[in-house]
């Protein structure tokens, strides 16, 4: 009964009970995880309330306003300080990144720190080729063993209150889009018709069908990006790069890129490679919502370059 009482308040508050000696079971929690298994069915009722344009640019439209925040912000700012902005931005795309139901900053900057330090090897929380395909795709996220964040790792971020609160109310956000989604839907039935959309195609679409399209497309890096692709530099792990992953994440794919040098906000480092994120934080640049985009020096492309 205890145990069921702090699952279901780890929905409400995602404390952080990081504790380093305490070795947790590398096993799903299946009861924890429910919320996110109702998500992934809830995808399914879209054969029951059909289609309409609206709630299917609905969808379109947060995922990519999400996914850009993911790797801009979650990944290249929070991750690896790659540009530098104001604590009001800071929050606005922390606000935003949350939404997509993939935790919150501080944790997850600090597994994705842990991961650079790690890549490829057995602490490496999410790595395809100690791990296997299925749990660096999702069995890692829904365990136990990685549901807390070393906060040693993300010091710098801990002293803005917001951005702990939004960590350890991470579900606070995604269930306001949920409810925003939903009147929203009731509203567009009710005074406009002609758009052909209600609150149950609204959630199904612009929720379900959205947010779970992210979440896999975001975990595609750790479950693939190690495994197909090329590798243009010698680093210690077995990260690539590869096209269309690139293109689906809007540039996170250029990872054996990434992982060469990490410090850049830039992951397409040739001309050919798009970087959808890259080009978005350079317009960010010129309009001064962030500064100090750190580029990517002639040095790095030569070093340890594979021939």
């Amino acid at each position: 009964m205890k145990k069921l009482h702090r699952t279901l308040l780890n929905w409400v508050s995602n404390e952080n009970y990081y504790d380093p000696k305490i070795s947790y079971p590398a096993k799903i929690d299946w009861l924890r995880a429910l919320p996110f298994i109702l998500v992934n069915l809830g995808c399914l009722l879209v054969f029951w309330y059909g289609f309409s344009w609206t709630a299917l640019i609905t969808a379109i439209v947060l995922y990519f306003v999400r996914l850009f925040s993911i790797g801009g912000f979650y990944h290249r700012y929070f991750s690896h300080k790659t540009y530098q902005t104001n604590r009001f931005w800071q929050f606005i795309f922390a606000l935003i990144a949350a939404s997509s139901a993939q935790r919150g900053p501080l944790w997850w900057a600090s597994h994705h720190r842990q991961h650079h330090m790690v890549s490829d090897e057995e602490d490496d929380a999410h790595s395809p080729v100690r791990h296997g395909f299925w749990w660096s795709h999702i069995g890692w996220f829904l365990s136990k063993k990685h549901y807390y964040y070393n906060p040693e790792r993300v010091k710098d971020l801990l002293r803005y209150p917001e951005l702990v609160f939004l960590d350890r109310y991470d579900s606070l956000v995604p269930t306001m889009l949920f409810i925003i989604l939903c009147l929203t839907g009731m509203y567009l039935q009710a005074y406009m018709p002609q758009l052909g959309t209600n609150a149950p195609q609204m959630l199904i679409w612009g929720f379900c069908i959205s947010t779970i399209a992210l979440f896999h497309t975001t975990v595609s890096i750790n479950s693939l990006s190690h495994v197909i692709g090329s590798r243009r530099f010698a680093t210690k792990d077995n990260s690539r790069n590869h096209f269309l992953l690139a293109l689906l994440t809007l540039g996170e794919g250029w990872h054996n890129n990434h992982h060469h040098y990490p410090a850049t906000a830039r992951q397409g480092f040739m001309w050919w490679e798009i970087d959808i994120t890259y080009y978005i934080l350079k317009g960010f640049e010129k309009l001064g919502i962030i500064w100090e985009v750190k580029g990517l020096p002639k040095a790095v492309l030569e070093k340890n370059r594979i021939k």
